[in-house]
This record gives structure tokens, C-alpha cells and sequence, in this order.
């Protein structure tokens, strides 16, 4: 079942490529998959970047098989994704807010004033959604994405 945020954000994304607004459909797909990313779970015997477990094929051992890693049967990968609530997600999307906002001032740093304004202006978008959101869902979460960049 969809949140409310993950529904908000995707009607901003269908009304964004309607539009053709490039710089919200990256901003929004983003944050989506972000929210999607969380919900993942971890495989066993792997680390959280991935790594190839020890003793595998790829690891540099002696053993082989047929198909390196490969799960046997139908269904053997699957896994139920975890369930998030209104103020995991909520987390997600102030993480991407706030990695915007970080970008629109390196950006601003280094002159490039295009990028700068896209990352204000994906910042605001996502906030606005986040606001939208807080008002159907009840809640008065107050964004707080930390100190404000200079």
C-alpha cells in the first residue's frame, strides 16, 4: 500500500513530465527512490555495500558452480520490503532535502549559479511536498534540516 508521501510525490512526478520539467522529474524520482532504497532488505552474507560474500566464486576461492551466487528455484530471491511509516519516509525525503541543500552551496561556491538555483529549487519542491504531506497525514512535522548553508 502507498503513503500518502510516496502518492504526493508521485502525482508531482506525472504532473512534472507532463510538463516536461526536467530539473523536478530528476529531483522526484530521486526522492521515490530513495523511499523505495529504505525498504530494502539487507541479503544475508552480504555486507551493506554489497561485497561478494567469503568463500564465493568471485571471492577467490577454489570452489565453482554452475552459476556463480545464483539463488535455485522460482521465488528464492524474493523478499518481502520492509514497511515504512509516515516518519521513516519522512526522514528519507528531509535527507534528500538536506543533501540539496548542501549541493546548492558547493555549487554556489564554486560559481556555478545554475546548479545552485536547481538544488533551491528541488529543495523547495520536495519541502512543499513534505508540507502537503504533514497536512493530509495530521501531522506538524516542522522540517528541521539542520543549520541553514550559508
Amino acid at each position: 500500500m502507498s503513503s500518502t508521501l510516496r502518492l504526493l510525490l508521485r502525482a508531482r512526478l506525472t504532473a512534472a513530465m507532463r510538463e516536461r520539467d526536467r530539473c523536478a522529474v530528476g529531483v522526484l524520482r530521486s526522492a521515490v527512490a530513495a523511499i523505495e532504497n529504505a525498504e530494502a532488505v539487507p541479503v544475508p552474507g552480504t555486507s551493506a555495500a554489497g561485497s561478494v560474500p567469503s568463500g564465493s566464486v568471485w571471492s577467490g576461492s577454489s570452489s565453482s558452480g554452475d552459476v556463480a551466487l545464483a539463488a535455485v528455484g522460482l521465488g528464492a530471491t524474493e523478499a518481502e520490503r520492509r514497511r515504512l511509516d509516515h516518519a521513516a519516509e519522512r526522514a528519507v525525503v528531509v535527507a534528500e532535502v538536506r543533501s540539496l541543500l548542501e549541493a546548492r552551496t558547493v555549487y554556489a561556491a564554486a560559481g556555478q549559479g545554475d546548479r545552485a538555483g536547481a538544488a533551491a529549487v528541488g529543495a523547495e519542491l520536495l519541502t512543499d511536498v513534505l508540507e502537503e504531506a504533514d497536512r493530509v497525514h495530521g501531522t506538524d512535522g516542522a522540517l528541521d534540516t539542520g543549520p541553514t548553508p550559508a
